[in-house]
């Protein structure tokens, strides 16, 4: 059976910002998906330990007040979220995360920021891995068509339901959804292994980043950079 057909894990976080590096936890959510039907769900509730910006909150419904009072210390949320997902790549288990870039970087820098072990230690100094980014793929196979590409956009190009927009469960269960809804458009993706399917997501990531950095300085903005990594940056220096 075809990778598509089998258990995927979504992942996905709400955060307090916009860049991976900075930004920490508010909620997350990992859920384990097959044939269209939720097997199994984990969400948690951070207190960031920071403020929420108002136009994070307004996006996610989560404030200051409430992660500070509900909200578990954000070391314990990152340590058992990186914990789920390790589990589930040692299993075999491809972990199905929409611009899986921003959120796997993110949950990397919290590591490294409350001291704790990176994805990679925990994975004994094996590759993170297999991710299925059903953003990345999309801009691939489909390059030009026209429109926003973020989760509702994307979902609505391919059927998929999404109730909850920016509720990380519902953003993971519709990571996986999109992803199988690409394979069952695209055979080129449906026919690769997840393993084959990473290796490609590396080069398209790439192809993009060098192409999106050329019209950003083609435009006006001569120093402009766009990290080429993915499925994650290099890690965060530590910080308060």
């Amino acid at each position: 059976m075809r990778w598509h057909g089998e258990t995927l894990v979504g992942f996905d976080l709400e955060t307090t910002g916009t860049e991976p590096l900075e930004a920490r936890i508010v909620t997350a959510a990992v859920v384990e998906v097959r044939g269209g039907r939720t097997l199994a769900c984990r969400e948690w509730l951070a207190d960031p330990g920071v403020r929420i910006p108002a136009q994070a909150s307004a996006i996610h419904g989560i404030s200051s007040e409430r992660a500070a009072a509900e909200g578990r210390p954000a070391r314990e949320v990152a340590d058992e979220v990186a914990d789920a997902l390790v589990g589930h790549w040692q299993r075999g288990v491809p972990v199905v995360a929409y611009n899986a870039a921003f959120d796997l970087t993110l949950l990397s820098a919290e590591l490294r920021r409350h001291g704790l072990p990176s994805l990679g230690e925990r994975l004994g100094g094996v590759p993170v891995g297999p991710v299925i980014d059903p953003y990345t793929i999309d801009r691939a196979v489909d390059r030009y068509r026209r429109g926003k590409r973020n989760l509702e956009a994307v979902c609505a190009e391919y059927g998929v339901v999404l109730d909850g927009a920016h509720e990380a469960t519902a953003d993971a269960r519709a990571a996986v959804l999109v992803a199988c809804a690409i394979a069952e458009r695209h055979a080129s993706v449906a026919e690769l292994s997840p393993g084959e399917l990473h290796v490609r997501q590396v080069a398209w990531y790439a192809e993009w980043a060098a192409d999106f950095q050329r019209f950003l300085r083609r435009k006006g903005t001569p120093d402009a950079v766009i990290d080429p990594a993915w499925p994650l940056r290099a890690p965060a220096p530590v910080a308060g």
